[in-house]
């Protein structure tokens, strides 16, 4: 398909049909945007961009959030897969970047481990459906609250211990199904009180310790921000052992821009550490829903190289 010289382009400038796909989907016509950028010379984004269905477009019913994020050109996420009809967001057609990947059970003890590998095992199936690539844990099932069903206030050796062997389970049967399940870190100041591994750093130890492909950590900086700040750190830290990284501004978890974080500058740090994963802003709308995905995308989109890259002086613009 030759680009037309009709839009100020070289007419030398051609894109391979052959990786194109079917144009008439969501995922088909992403791949003939990102396509057309290339063969015209476009700076391709830097991170591969996702945000929450839980928690942006809330006036419309769930499926409908699911396509309103796709025709953004989002990759979707979503929370507890047992509250959604699967079968209409497979019909959405659009990329899923992650969800919950166990529904009961936690890594505090054998039952607990049980339950969440079976439940793990029943996430897979509906991933496999969804094409989601990256799975969801946490150290406890939470409720549809945020709040943990079974709090851990003090976390004992044999607690660690059986994190640490679950976790490896876990990983495997991950690699066996081609996907990576993801240990999330959380705040337990506001949002998840009792929540056992929540810490970054403990978080980042048992991903470490188990040392697996098919385990990662799902960085979230609005949780991290609250528990213990210090996130640029954190996250050269973390580098290679990063599955995802999760957004949201601090205080009132809304899109980047309208708290205390410095975005920029973590766009900044991931780019110099070479990241080109996933980024996914899990955050509330300050204002209108449209105007959230903006500002996120103004920061970590595509064409974003120069919006936060430092002056010549090394300062980052205002």
């Amino acid at each position: 398909m030759a680009a037309s010289d009709s839009f100020g382009l070289s007419a030398s400038a051609t894109v391979d049909e052959s990786r194109l796909g079917p144009a008439s989907s969501v995922e088909g016509v992403s791949q003939l945007i990102d396509a057309i950028g290339t063969a015209i010379g476009l700076e391709p984004a830097l991170f591969d961009l996702a945000v929450c269905a839980e928690m942006v477009f809330l006036d419309l019913p769930f499926e409908q959030r699911v396509r309103r994020i796709a025709e953004f050109g989002f990759q979707v996420e979503i929370w507890n897969w047992t509250y959604h009809d699967i079968d209409a967001l497979v019909q959405t057609g659009a990329r899923f970047s992650s969800m919950v990947g166990h529904t009961a059970g936690s890594l505090l003890d054998d039952d607990g481990a049980n339950a969440l590998l079976q439940s793990a095992e029943e996430s897979l199936a509906v991933a496999e459906r969804l094409n989601c690539r990256r799975l969801l844990v946490f150290g406890t099932e939470l409720g549809p609250d945020g709040v943990p069903l079974r709090p851990a206030h003090e976390v004992t050796g044999a607690m660690w211990l059986n994190a640490y062997r679950t976790l490896c389970r876990l990983a495997e049967l991950g690699e066996r199904a081609g996907v990576t399940f993801c240990l999330e870190n959380l705040n337990t100041v506001i949002d998840h009180p009792g929540a056992p591994f929540a810490r970054p750093q403990d978080t980042l130890a048992l991903v470490e310790a188990v040392n697996r492909p098919g385990l990662r950590m799902m960085l979230d900086l609005y949780h991290a921000q609250i528990g213990e700040g210090n996130l640029i750190e954190l996250l050269r830290r973390a580098d290679s052992l990063i599955g995802e990284v999760q957004v949201a501004d601090v205080p009132g978890r809304c899109e980047p821009g309208t708290g205390e974080i410095n975005y920029s500058a973590i766009a900044v740090a991931l780019k110099e550490m070479s990241y080109c994963g996933t980024v996914g802003l899990e955050a509330y709308a300050s204002g209108e829903d449209e105007v959230a995905l903006e500002r996120f995308s103004s920061v970590f989109g595509a064409g974003a190289t120069t919006a936060i890259g430092r002056r010549e002086d090394g300062a980052f613009p205002v």
